[in-house]
C-alpha cells in the first residue's frame, strides 16, 4: 500500500476488496511508530480502539453492501476538537486530559462518511499561534525540513500527512490554521466558507471552521461533502452547493478574471520566495486560459483588524473554562489579562466594524474580480521555536513573524469568504510555498475547480519528503 495515496482512491480499494481496513491502519501505525519521535505529529493515540474499529470495518465489507463513502480510511483528529471517549486538551497544560462525552458535529460526519479515528495531532496552546509548538508537547517539525515549523495551529495535522503517516487529517482554521500549515508542508488546504461545515459554537465572531488537509485536490473535495451535511440545529448556514464538491474535480471553470495580490492588507515586507510562488501560480492560471492581472483591494481598517486581534481573541481566551489557568503559557495568560481592561462596549464597537467593513469588502468579489490569487503567507515556515519563544518572551509586543504569517490569511475568516492554499512552488532550499485562492461567498466550487487544474498542470502530489518517503 502507498502510504501517500488518496483517501478516496483507498476508500475505492476497500470496496473492491483490495485492501482491506486493516491493512490500512496497520500500514499507517507502522509509518508512526517508524517516524513520527522525529516530527511529534500525533500527541494521542489509542491503537486497540482503532484496530477494533479497523477488523468492524472489514466485517462490513464482507457483509453489507451500500458503503459509505470513505469507509475503512483512517484519519487524525486535530486537538482542539472533541471526540466522545477522547481527550481535549487544546494543546495545554491548563486542560485535563479526561475524555470528553461529546463529538463534534464535523467529526460525526467524517465518522458517518466510514472514517476512521486513528488519534489526536499537536496544536498550539487554544490553537492561538500560527506555529504548532507548546509546553505540554513540545514542537511538531516540518517532514521537508525538521528545523523548521510546519506552520499553525493545524501543524500536527499537516505533518502527518506530509510524512505519509496518514492519508488525510482533520484541521480546523480560525485566521489562517488550514492553510498556512497546507503552504508550509506542500498540501492543499481549503477554509469553507462560513456555515458550511457545523460547528456547535464558531468561535472568534463566527470566524472559526472545520476542515481538513490533503495532499489531492479530490480528497479536499470528498471530505468537504462528508462534513457539510446541513445542521438543522446551527443558528445560519451556508446554502446547499449546486452540485457535489466532489462533481467540482476536473470541471471546466470557465474563463475567470483573477486579481493577484502580492502586498499583504498588513503591509509586512513578503518574502520574494513568497512572491515568486504567488507568480508562479499566476502563471500557470493564464496557461489555463484565465484572466490574471494586478489588483489593490480594499481591506479592513487597522482599527477594524486591530480590534479583532485584540478585543476578540482575548475575550474568547478569557472566557475558556480552563481548568489550571495557571499552567497557562505567558502570551495566553497576557491575553486573559488584557481583555479584563475592555467592557462589553469595547467588544460590541469592534465586532460591529467587522460586520460593516466586510461588506465593502466581499463586495469587490463578482465586481472587480471573481478569484483572488495570493501568497498564502508572506514568509517561509520559520524555524521551529521562533514564534512560540517570541510570543512568550514579549507578549505585549507585536510579534512580526507571527503578522508575516496571517497577513494574507486572516480576512477570509473574518469576512467568512473561502480559501485554498495549493502547493504550487517549492522555494530554493526544496520548503513548500504555497499560493493562496479566495472565492466569493459559498464558492468552494470555483477553487476546487482551479485547484484540480492546477494539480493536472503541475503534479504536485508526487512530491514527498526524501526522508520520509519511504
Amino acid at each position: 500500500m502507498d502510504p501517500f495515496a488518496s483517501a478516496v482512491d483507498l476508500a475505492a480499494a476497500v470496496r473492491a476488496r483490495e485492501l482491506s481496513p486493516v491493512e490500512i491502519v496497520e500500514a499507517y501505525l507502522d509509518r508512526i511508530d517508524w517516524h513520527d519521535e522525529g516530527v511529534n505529529a500525533f500527541v494521542w493515540r489509542d491503537d486497540d480502539a482503532l484496530r477494533s474499529a479497523a477488523r468492524d470495518a472489514e466485517r462490513a465489507v464482507m457483509e453489507e453492501d451500500g458503503l459509505p463513502p470513505l469507509h475503512g480510511v483512517p484519519i487524525p483528529v486535530k486537538d482542539l476538537a472533541r471526540v466522545a471517549g477522547q481527550p481535549a486538551t487544546y494543546g495545554s497544560l491548563g486542560s485535563a486530559d479526561a475524555a470528553v462525552g461529546f463529538t463534534d458535529p464535523a467529526l460525526s460526519r467524517l465518522r458517518e462518511a466510514g472514517m476512521l479515528f486513528m488519534g489526536r495531532t499537536n496544536t498550539p496552546e487554544m490553537g492561538l499561534l500560527p506555529d504548532t509548538d507548546n509546553r505540554r508537547f513540545g514542537p511538531t517539525l516540518n517532514p521537508w525540513n525538521t528545523a523548521h515549523s510546519p506552520g499553525g495551529s493545524s501543524g500536527g495535522a499537516a505533518a502527518a500527512v506530509a510524512a505519509g503517516m496518514a492519508p488525510v487529517a482533520h484541521a480546523s482554521d480560525g485566521g489562517g490554521s488550514i492553510r498556512m500549515p497546507a503552504s508550509a508542508c506542500g498540501l492543499v488546504g481549503l477554509k469553507p466558507s462560513r456555515g458550511r461545515v457545523p460547528q456547535p459554537l464558531m468561535m472568534w465572531e463566527h470566524a472559526t471552521t472545520e476542515g481538513a488537509v490533503t495532499r489531492y485536490t479530490r480528497d479536499t473535495a470528498a471530505l468537504l461533502d462528508a462534513m457539510s451535511v446541513p445542521d438543522r440545529l446551527a443558528m445560519y448556514q451556508a446554502p446547499p452547493p449546486e452540485r457535489p464538491f466532489s462533481d467540482e474535480v476536473g470541471r471546466d471553470a470557465g474563463r475567470l478574471r483573477i486579481g493577484l495580490l502580492t502586498t499583504p492588507p498588513t503591509g509586512v515586507p513578503v518574502d520574494p520566495e513568497c512572491v515568486a510562488a504567488a507568480e508562479h501560480t499566476a502563471r500557470l492560471l493564464e496557461s489555463l486560459g484565465h484572466s490574471v492581472f494586478p489588483v489593490s483591494p480594499r481591506f479592513f481598517s487597522p482599527q477594524t483588524f486591530l480590534g479583532f486581534a485584540q478585543t476578540v481573541l482575548d475575550a474568547a481566551l478569557w472566557a475558556v473554562p480552563f481548568d489550571r489557568p495557571d499552567l497557562l503559557q505567558p502570551h495566553t495568560r497576557h491575553r486573559m489579562e488584557r481583555a479584563t481592561t475592555r467592557h462589553s462596549g469595547h467588544y460590541t464597537g469592534a465586532a460591529a466594524l467587522l460586520q460593516l467593513e466586510s461588506r465593502e469588502i466581499v463586495a469587490q468579489w463578482g465586481r472587480d474580480f471573481d478569484v483572488l490569487l495570493t501568497p498564502t503567507l508572506a514568509c517561509a515556515p520559520p524555524l521551529s521555536g521562533q514564534v512560540l519563544a517570541a510570543a512568550d518572551t514579549a507578549p505585549e509586543e507585536p510579534n512580526p513573524q507571527e503578522i508575516q504569517m496571517v497577513s494574507f490569511t486572516a480576512f477570509c475568516n473574518i469576512t467568512g469568504l473561502p480559501a485554498i492554499s495549493v502547493p504550487t512552488y517549492r522555494s530554493g532550499d526544496g520548503l513548500p510555498i504555497g499560493s493562496q485562492l479566495v472565492g466569493g461567498p459559498w464558492d468552494e466550487g470555483v477553487l476546487i475547480r482551479l485547484a484540480s487544474a492546477l494539480e493536472e498542470a503541475e503534479d504536485w502530489s508526487g512530491h514527498r519528503p526524501e526522508a520520509f518517503a519511504v
